[in-house]
């Protein structure tokens, strides 16, 4: 019997990525002058900042600079979910953090389904922000069952894309000889289709709900509603927006613009308004507004004490905010006591850091009762932010509301369900701040391994 050859899974997630980027910009031109856009600032950015450059360039994130780092899509049923999870990890792509919008007004809960480790993120950091709808939030329930039976008769996925899911998974790999076949039944899951599958009375019904339920139930699929790609410097990026008369919302979502960027901020051309067909005894034109461009720009993954001073001072600002101060007066008050300095943030523990040897070490050897603070003091040991790779469930709230009108009215704000969550997705989902400390700890360990085998040869 002939050995199977095996596609690697970041090359296949490479080749997704770039195929749903292609569809994505054909059907919303648009979004190809964003991401113009983007590489203008961009270049820009590294033109103004040769030593930004050549961190980025050390990094390794230079070279996948210009690559999409995420999209998101919205689910109906736990079925979906869990089929969706074997599609991903076909890609080597895990369900990473657990995210409750509902205390946002928001009737999802959702997961990041994205690689995990250094050598699979500088392949291809594509990640998919994955929602799943609440139908028991909402309060109508007749409306409710309505929704359930609907999404019921709906199948998202192509047979044949999951004939070669299930292959892949009895066989340990995704075979090179359908590897490309695969990528084209997986992009029909995330094509727009402007027919809907409920008469225009229904969809109604359902968007006085909420709009996000009307956007997951009428559809034939759930359709990818934005991709992101990743901009140096985001007030440069919404400037821009404006000045080229793209429609812009009206704040950038996240921390406050910083000398050293923290965790994520987010924004983007609105949704666009978009033609629909809806079916009965006579069809009806009408409108839907799903589909949207982001923009992100990403900075140093937080601990859980930092996270936690960062929810402190984000829930500070809202308030603010609420109490009528402006957004960016709000955020830079409530951020004030935020240290914005990486050895700060390192010596509190605030933030994540990867360590390396330094490059102008001092002459001597390290003296093995030296600890960590002390080899960076003298010069041993150098430090760089590990980039955080997740997302904020009040930012991903702001840019939902933005792009899908009013919250609706029939809608239960209760808390989170996780473990309706997991047991949906079929298994529990990755503890991201276990992943950032386990790259932390890695590379202090083979730093200090380094050392030891260092001062070893030297005094043999």
């Amino acid at each position: 019997m002939p050995q199977i050859s095996f596609v690697n899974p970041d090359e296949l997630r490479a080749m997704f990525s770039r195929a749903l980027s292609a569809m994505y910009r054909a059907e919303v031109p648009l979004y190809g002058t964003l991401l113009d856009l983007v590489a203008d600032v961009n270049a820009e950015c590294l033109h103004e900042s040769p030593a930004l450059a050549k961190q980025l360039n050390e990094t390794g994130q230079l070279s996948s600079l210009d690559i999409e780092r995420h999209g998101a899509i919205r689910l109906g049923t736990a079925q979906e979910l869990s089929t969706m999870a074997r599609l991903f990890a076909a890609m080597g792509m895990e369900p990473v953090a657990y995210y409750d919008l509902a205390l946002a007004g928001i009737p999802v809960h959702a997961t990041a389904f994205r690689p995990t480790n250094d050598a699979a993120l500088a392949y291809s950091p594509f990640r998919v922000f994955t929602s799943l709808l609440r139908l028991d939030l909402l309060t109508n329930t007749a409306l409710r069952d309505e929704a359930a039976r609907i999404l019921g008769l709906r199948q998202i996925f192509t047979p044949r894309c999951i004939e070669l899911i299930e292959k892949a998974q009895v066989e340990g790999g995704m075979g090179t000889d359908v590897a490309e076949e695969f990528v084209a039944q997986a992009l029909e899951t995330f094509r727009w289709h402007g027919d809907a599958t409920v008469d225009i009375e229904t969809y109604r019904k359902l968007r006085a709900a909420h709009p996000l339920i009307a956007d997951v139930v009428c559809f034939k699929g759930p359709h990818i509603n934005h991709l992101t790609p990743r901009v140096l410097d985001i007030d440069a990026a919404q400037s821009e927006m404006r000045r080229r008369a793209i429609n812009a919302k009206d704040k950038i979502e996240g921390p406050p613009k910083r000398k050293h960027p923290i965790l994520l901020r987010q924004t983007s051309f609105l949704a666009l308004e978009e033609p629909i067909r809806f079916p009965g005894r006579q069809a009806v034109e009408g409108t839907h507004t799903a589909r949207f461009g982001e923009i992100e720009q990403r900075g140093i993954a937080l601990t859980r004490k930092g996270r936690e001073l960062y929810d402190k001072s984000l829930a500070a600002a809202l308030q603010s905010e609420r109490d009528g101060v402006p957004t960016e007066k709000a955020l830079a008050a409530a951020f004030a006591g935020f240290p914005d300095d990486l050895e700060a943030l390192r010596r509190e523990r605030l933030a994540f850091f990867r360590y390396r040897i330094s490059a102008v070490a001092n002459s001597g050897l390290p003296s093995p009762d030296m600890d960590v603070d002390e080899l960076l003091s003298r010069g041993w040991l150098a430090v760089e932010p590990v980039v955080y790779q997740d997302f904020l469930p009040v930012s991903a709230a702001g840019i939902f509301r933005s792009n899908l009108g009013s919250r609706g009215g029939q809608i239960d704000v209760s808390g989170g369900d996780k473990g309706a969550f997991e047991a949906a997705l079929g298994r529990r989902v990755v503890d991201e701040f276990a992943l950032y400390q386990a790259q932390q700890d890695q590379s202090l360990d083979q730093c200090l391994q380094q050392l030891r085998r260092f001062r070893a040869a030297s005094i043999g």
